[in-house]
């Protein structure tokens, strides 16, 4: 499916991004990967080829900074696909939540993926091909209280995503976000515990409680497996999704808020 594209995902050595590279590269597509840890990349490449990604590469960066994406730039100068992918999140008091906690958040989670879209943006346009993915969050829609300034910059990804498609008019360059909720995935076995009555309790009955407490309207009513997300982000990906521009599509609910 996506055999002659090259896609470049961020945040891929783990969870989420980790199992959105092993899909793109398994259906064919050159897949990029950056990391601040070489040990962690070459991890997730070999991963990736033992799963019969037969194309991915492995780039020893960190670009959620400026020098750091600057190097991804140079080292891939042209990409089909771009997932943003790379985030950050922690639960803490809004009153707790220091100036320097902002400017972490806002630099990591929106300006990481702007930089690269900004970089990678006018070649799309000049093959007249694109695919511009930015992994946002249910609460863009709906900021949980202890995760606000998590929540402001998945918002602040929508508006980017949402603006960016305008400029795509009359091309085959598209541009759209996609919406996990809480996903299995490094790191939610703490998150979960830290929420818990009883964080003592077996992993499966915190799972349960968190969503009858935390998420009552959820439909599923279970954490998003990595891989379920990698699908919807595959159909986006490819020329399958060629009338789907601007949208926000949840993984879990399937909103659609605009398309074309």
């Amino acid at each position: 499916m996506f055999n002659g594209k090259t896609a470049l995902v961020t945040g891929a050595t783990a969870g989420i991004g980790l199992a959105i590279a092993r899909k793109l590269a398994v259906e064919g597509a050159k897949v990029i990967i950056a990391g601040r840890s070489q040990a962690k990349l070459d991890e997730a490449v070999d991963s990736i080829r033992i799963a019969g990604g037969a194309q991915v590469y492995g780039v020893l960066s960190d670009p959620t900074t400026a020098e750091g994406a600057a190097t991804v730039v140079k080292a891939v100068p042209v990409v089909d696909i771009l997932v943003n992918n790379l985030g950050i999140y922690e639960i803490k008091e809004f009153v707790d939540v220091t100036d320097d906690d902002w400017r972490r958040y806002f630099e990591v989670n929106v300006l990481g993926g702007v930089r690269l879209t900004r970089a990678y943006f006018p070649g799309m346009f000049q093959k007249n091909w694109g695919r511009i993915i930015f992994i946002s969050s249910e609460s863009g829609f709906v900021t949980p209280g202890l995760m606000i300034h998590y929540g402001m910059t998945k918002t602040a990804q929508l508006a980017i995503s949402r603006g960016l498609a305008e400029l795509t008019k009359g091309t085959e360059v598209t541009v759209n976000s996609v919406l996990p909720g809480p996903t299995r995935s490094e790191g939610i076995v703490d998150f979960l515990k830290s929420l818990a009555s009883d964080p003592e309790a077996p992993p499966d009955r915190i799972e349960a409680e968190f969503f009858a407490k935390g998420r009552p309207t959820s439909l599923l009513q279970r954490l998003i497996e990595p891989e379920e997300i990698a699908n919807l982000v595959a159909y986006v990906a490819s020329p399958l999704s060629s009338a789907t521009n601007g949208a926000a599509l949840r993984v879990e609910g399937g909103v659609i808020p605009t398309i074309g």
